[in-house]
Order: structure tokens, then sequence, then C-alpha cells
């Protein structure tokens, strides 16, 4: 046991550690009733089976008395006690103005290390730090105070994070620690590449024998190098003459992005409201948003006649202006404010509707989303989003746990999420 003190002070601030155990809390908190005291401040963590328990307390007791009660109530459990009085010791709780997400299939010592220089670099104090994930990927959060608030603040603090990112291979996602991060009730996703991991349209064109000519188009249109509208309309041209069952066919083959059940299934929990907007299709997605609970859909429709496809579509192009278009739809019928609705996505084209959203998240996204995203995520895995969002791994397998669904921790690399 330690003991700090100067001039008596009715504050104190007491910390344990040791080998975690029943009977820890409750024979230091039944010491305290017994002195009278009044809890100010509480936190607790337990790793790898040991604790640490800081507890802030005013009490009127002689400090002397109060460390000695203390001390008797936790001898013979096996942990160190350290009681502070006086100077340093404050009842006020500190404040976060901002939280940091860091994301990555390994986290070095010097990657986290080179995260806290750049935040006291910027003039920020980490509060609070827990882990939140420990597969697919690591996942640390710290809640931090910034040095200044507003846009130009966050702009800076996200700009030096961004560089730290990029140069030690990890995500690290910048957002405000006030309750709208906590408010989202509407989410949206793209489709092809985000939520599974085709390319619709590739698919498609693969049963007419024309996939690379098609894949060519689509990555400069996802590069932002054509406009979206005419090259859809170029490569659905390819498509004329392909039996329409063909698009049931391909419905079948998706492959869904390794956690985008998970993520679903999580976020339908929560009470959020999802959506799907896609330059791809409906005759090909519906099928998957209703097999995933998903509410709202927005995408293109190819035309057929005769049980073939024409090489037309019907209807107003879902494109880049179409895509915010459809999150403020969803926002309106949902009657969520755009601040509490969050759009993932991965190409050119969903711009508008990453900047129209509350939180917009670039999913292995090209650089021209990446630049305007608020955050970036690039792990093969969707419910990284999740974690983004606040929702620990623990929570997650504890949901699917309750609801009998059986949680395995994966192998790295190892996860699949292929429709069937």
């Amino acid at each position: 046991m330690t003991t700090t003190s100067g001039a008596p002070d009715a504050t104190a601030l007491i910390t344990v550690t040791g080998p975690d155990r029943p009977g820890v809390s409750s024979a230091l908190f039944d010491s305290l009733a017994r002195v009278g005291a009044s809890l100010l401040d509480i936190q607790q963590v337990v790793i790898r089976g040991k604790l640490t328990l800081a507890v802030l307390v005013r009490s009127e007791q002689d400090p002397q008395n109060l460390t000695e009660t203390l001390e008797e109530a936790t001898r013979g459990l096996g942990v160190r006690l350290f009681v502070e009085f006086g100077e340093g010791v404050t009842a006020e709780p500190p404040t976060s103005t901002h939280v940091v997400t860091v994301l990555g299939s390994a986290l070095s010592a010097r990657a986290f290390s080179a995260i806290t220089a750049a935040l006291a670099r910027s003039g920020a104090n980490i509060n609070f730090i827990r882990g939140i994930a420990d597969y697919p990927v690591i996942g640390i959060e710290l809640s931090v105070r910034a040095a200044a608030c507003g846009a130009e603040a966050d702009g800076a603090l996200r700009a030096a994070m961004a560089l730290v990112a990029a140069a030690e291979g990890v995500d690290i996602a910048v957002q405000p620690g006030d309750l709208e991060r906590r408010s989202k009730r509407l989410i949206v996703f793209d489709v092809d590449s985000t939520l599974i991991q085709d390319e619709v349209i590739e698919l498609l064109a693969a049963k007419a024998g024309r996939e690379e000519e098609v894949a060519r188009i689509t990555a400069r249109a996802m590069e932002g190098e054509l406009d979206f509208s005419q090259s859809l309309r170029d490569r659905v041209a390819t498509l004329k003459g392909l039996p329409a069952s063909v698009m049931q066919e391909v419905a079948s083959e998706l492959r869904l992005t390794p956690g985008a059940r998970t993520t679903i299934r999580t976020l339908r929990r929560l009470g959020y409201r999802c959506g799907l907007v896609s330059g791809g299709f409906h005759q090909v997605i519906d099928s998957l948003a209703h097999e995933l609970g998903v509410e709202f859909v927005e995408a293109n429709t190819l035309e057929v006649l005769d049980g073939k496809l024409t090489g037309e579509l019907i209807g107003p192009i879902v494109d880049r202006a179409g895509k915010a278009w459809a999150l403020r739809a969803f926002a309106r019928q949902s009657g969520v404010p755009l601040n509490q609705t969050v759009a993932v996505g991965d190409g050119a084209n969903d711009i508008d509707m990453l900047a129209a959203a509350g939180l917009g998240v670039a999913f292995n996204a090209k650089p021209a989303l990446r630049e305007v995203a608020d955050a970036s995520l690039n792990q093969p895995y969707l419910d990284t989003v999740l974690y983004v969002l606040g929702v620990t791994r623990r929570e997650i397998d504890a949901a699917d746990e309750s609801d009998g669904l059986r949680v395995e921790k994966p192998a790295p690399g190892g996860r699949s999420e292929r429709r069937s």
C-alpha cells in the first residue's frame, strides 16, 4: 500500500491493482460505506485477468484513518492499494471532445506511439482508452480532449491522424465525441464492392462473354474518369440479348463482403433503418435486400422484352446525384434528420451521398472518395463500420450468442459470407 498525502483534503483518489477476483470491489466499497464516503467517479478495467480499479471519493475522514481502513479491508486479497490526497486530486471529471478509433490487422507499439505523439503535437489530451475488438482486426478507441473545437480544428486533427495512418498502415477515424455520434438512426450502403465483393454488371457481362470490356469501363467510371450515366449505358448495351433468367443466376452467385451479415444484423438490433443505394439493378439485388432485412432499396432497372434484356434501362439512372437523392429520400421516409444518417461506399459516384450524410465512411475506397469521407476504412471486413459507430466486438458476439448464433473467432483472412 502506498499513500501520498499533504494537507488534509476531503477528496481522495483510491487505486487498486492486482488479480481480478470476486470480493475485491465488495471489500473496498464496504469499507467506504462504513466511513460514510461519497462516490464521485469510478473507472475499472480488466486485462488478461489483471484488475485496475480507480475510485474518486469525498470523505471527511482523517487521511490516515481512511488509509488504514482501506488497507485493512483489502489485506489478504493479493492487491496493491494506492491512496492519494490533496494537491492534484480533483472531483471535476475530464471532458472529451473527440473519439479516435484505431483499427488494424495488427497494432504495433510503434504505431500506437506515433498516434499518441501526433495527438500530443496537436494539443490533444487522452482521457480514456479502451479495446473494442480483437478480431477480425484489432480495434482501440481513444477519448481525447482537443486543444480547440470547430471545423478548422477538426480538420487539423483528422489531417494529423491521416498522416500517421498512412505511415503505419492502420485505419484511424476521428469523430466529435458528442451526442451526435451515438444518435445515428439510418445507414445506407453502396452495393457493388461494398456490401458485396462483386460488381453486378461485370457478373452479367461475363454471361455475355463481354466481362473484360465492361471491367475496363467500370474501372474508369469508379475512378471518376468517365461520366457514370454514360458509362452505365455503354455497359448495359453489352448485355443485349441475354435471357432474363440470367439475372437470378447472378443473384444466387453474389458474394457478400466478410462481415456484411453481422453488420446488418447488429444494426437492426440497435434500431437502425438500413438501405441500399446502387448503380446496379433491382432485378439482382432486391432479393438480397429482402434476405438481409434491408428496408430501403434504390437501384436501376434493366429493360426486358420477350424474356431477354434489350440493352436499355427503364427510368432515371441512379448516378452520383441519384445516390445522394436516395439517402435524403430514405431519411424523409424514416423521419430521421440527415445529421443522424451514415453512408458507406467505395467509389467516386458515392461522393455526394457521403457528403450529405451525418457520417460518411469510405470502405476500401478510391482516392477521390477517401479525400471527402469522414472516416476511411481499408480492412476487408464490413463489420469494422460497427467499431466506428462505437459498437464493440464483445457486444456483437454477446448479442449473437443470446440469439442462439454460434460465435467463432476466424483465422485471419478466413472469413467469407457467400449468399446461399
